[in-house]
């Protein structure tokens, strides 16, 4: 069994942020309802191309929906109608966790909000995922991945040193608030156990991409010094970048001292390592400029293969520089099973990449593809009207 399997997770979210935190909790067991506009659901739905086609439909959802919404139900509801807030107050007082991201504000006038809710359910945890929480200054604006990676300062911190700012290449900032979001409901949980009293879990975009500046904010804290672009050089370790080969790059990640002397010697110029300008993590850094040249010097009449092998050999951190074709080739990424195939309603496949999750050798995924919209529309509607589970299974109370 796994271990959230008792809890009831109602979405009231879209896009990433709060999508990514409801399938995180559905692979730990959570039983998760997704409520979904009617016309069109989730954003991302539409999301694409590429498309992957619906079940016993002509429609389709983007695979940007399919990322992040795995082991959910769906039903399509309307907050604007009677009929629509009535069922979604129901579900809220049977649930134990409500995630939504809706403007600061925005839910109070269909009785949605956290102290609407918290009066009808005390023990429900309730979190709430802005780009920029719920109090301060910029709380009432709307928040996007993009515009928080700029004003969180990653973009600052990432690109060529001559290049422009550059954004990471997933939503950086989205997927950190899902997962910052299911550690706070994961606490809240743990604190309700032992006292019966819910929360309100407030969850910001630009909050969590200051968070997990880590070294680089505690560089500048520290020092005064605002860091600036380094390309793919680290700006505490040296040598731990990308180095040519003949036939391509490679990242050689040389840790600690020890690393680097066996890393000059394989290469063939031990006596770098016993320089004074070099002997220490610290006069490295400082000496980078010098460094780093004489060792590319050295990388570059090797192959990728034979020099990835020889720093493998001698117990030296060094990787290769994959697509995402290579990615999911990588003998030991197929060896842990990260990508899976969930079985849909008809039988048909759904590609999907597990949580990393293990717990007792298990891995925590949910068993089920991410649903068409209002999917189980038809089964958490008769729930309701007959005083069910609605997050039950539907065999279980036919």
């Amino acid at each position: 069994m796994k271990p959230l399997s008792h809890i009831r997770v109602l979405e009231l979210a879209r896009i990433l942020a709060g999508p990514w935190a409801g399938q995180l909790l559905a692979d730990l067991g959570a039983h998760v309802i997704k409520v979904e506009r009617p016309d069109g659901g989730d954003d991302t739905r539409s999301w694409g191309p590429p498309f992957v086609a619906d079940v016993g439909s002509e429609t389709r959802s983007a695979a940007y929906f399919h990322a992040t919404n795995r082991g959910k139900k769906s039903i399509a509801l309307d907050f604007d109608t009677p009929d629509g807030r009535a069922a979604v107050v129901k579900l809220a007082q049977q649930a134990d966790v409500i995630i939504e991201n809706f403007k600061v504000g925005s839910l109070t006038k269909y009785g949605l909000d956290y102290a609407s809710i918290q009066a009808i359910n005390p023990g429900i945890v309730y979190c709430s995922i802005t780009g920029f929480g719920q109090t301060g200054p910029y709380a009432a604006r709307a928040g996007y991945d993009f515009i928080v990676q700029g004003m969180g300062g990653i973009m600052d911190l990432t690109g060529m040193p001559d290049g422009e700012p550059q954004k990471i290449g997933v939503a950086f900032a989205d997927i950190f608030t899902g997962v910052y979001a299911t550690s706070g409901i994961l606490a809240a949980l743990i604190r309700r156990g032992s006292n019966g009293v819910g929360a309100h879990v407030d969850l910001a975009l630009l909050d969590t991409q200051v968070s997990v500046l880590a070294n680089q904010a505690m560089n500048y804290l520290v020092s005064g010094d605002a860091p600036t672009r380094m390309g793919n050089a680290h700006p505490n370790i040296v040598p731990y970048q990308l180095f040519p080969t003949s036939d391509g790059q490679i990242i050689v990640a040389s840790g600690n001292d020890a690393q680097f002397v066996r890393l000059c010697r394989l290469l063939g110029v031990p006596h770098i390592a016993a320089e004074d300008r070099f002997s220490t993590n610290a006069s490295r850094v400082q000496n980078r400029e010098i460094l780093v040249p004489l060792l590319a010097s050295m990388t570059s009449q090797r192959t990728a293969r034979d020099l990835l092998s020889a720093l493998e050999a001698a117990g030296i951190p060094a990787g290769p520089v994959n697509n995402l074709k290579e990615v999911f080739r990588d003998p030991h990424v197929v060896a842990r099973e990260m990508r899976i195939d969930l079985t849909r309603l008809d039988g048909s496949t759904v590609p999907s990449v597990r949580s990393p999750i293990i717990l007792d050798g298990e891995a925590c995924v949910a068993s089920d593809p991410s649903p068409c919209l209002g999917q189980d529309d038809h089964d958490i509607r008769r729930a309701l009207a007959k005083g069910l589970d609605p997050w039950a299974t539907a065999n279980e109370f036919q």
